[in-house]
């Protein structure tokens, strides 16, 4: 009567592997999922409940007819007892019409309890693998973002010792290294632009200072 989750059968791996083939977002798509495995356990809902009212309206209409049984043979037996035979004789043709309704409404009834029965066990076992298939979905979810968030990482890993940003570190070591040795180039220019008389004048400072500190420690200062 019902094709058990129309929409989705089963999420296997082989599924989800070929999601992640494509390219597709297994997140979105377990949410999907999710989604539809409700909305058909809505119908079902829906479908079993309507046939719990007709299983209920067939064995009120089953009992009714049963009782009408039950009112005709009595009311035959008091035709009987009060000598109207033709009475009697029509409320058991009466009572024997009754009885094949009630029959044939008791096996309606029956049928229709058969089915009900097998909707709500085929709706407990939707729900039951609905709420499995959530909580996997939960699992595959924090699983499939962990594989992101690895996959991110090692990208951004693999970027930072490429091979552009280590030609970028050697061609800032190349300059810094340029760098000190114009420095040292410069230092050794300036020493070396030195006269006799810069020479003699510092040699004449060392020992004026030198004559200084002499009569400094003479006089205890």
């Amino acid at each position: 009567m019902f094709k058990f989750f129309k929409r989705v059968s089963t999420v296997v791996s082989s599924e989800l592997n070929s999601m992640l083939d494509k390219a597709e977002d297994p997140v979105k798509l377990l949410d999907q999922y999710m989604r539809d495995m409700a909305e058909d356990i809505r119908e079902v809902e829906a479908a079993v409940a309507k046939q719990i009212a007709n299983e209920k309206m067939l064995k009120r209409k089953a009992n009714d007819a049963l009782a009408l049984v039950e009112k005709r043979q009595d009311q035959a037996v008091k035709a009987i007892e009060a000598g109207n035979d033709d009475l009697a004789r029509r409320a058991l043709q009466d009572k024997k019409d009754h009885d094949a309704t009630a029959t044939a409404l008791n096996e309606s009834w029956e049928r229709a309890k058969a089915d009900a029965d097998m909707l709500r066990s085929k709706l407990d076992e939707m729900k039951k693998e609905y709420q499995e298939m959530n909580l996997k979905k939960d699992s595959l979810k924090a699983r499939a973002e962990s594989a992101k968030t690895r996959t991110k990482i090692n990208r951004t890993m693999s970027s930072i010792g490429g091979d552009d940003s280590k030609r970028g570190f050697e061609r800032m070591e190349e300059k810094v290294l340029r760098f000190e040795a114009e420095a040292e180039t410069s230092e050794d220019l300036s020493q070396a632009s030195r006269t006799l008389d810069d020479e003699f004048e510092d040699l004449v400072k060392n020992d004026v200072d030198d004559e200084l500190a002499a009569l400094k420690e003479k006089l205890g200062k």
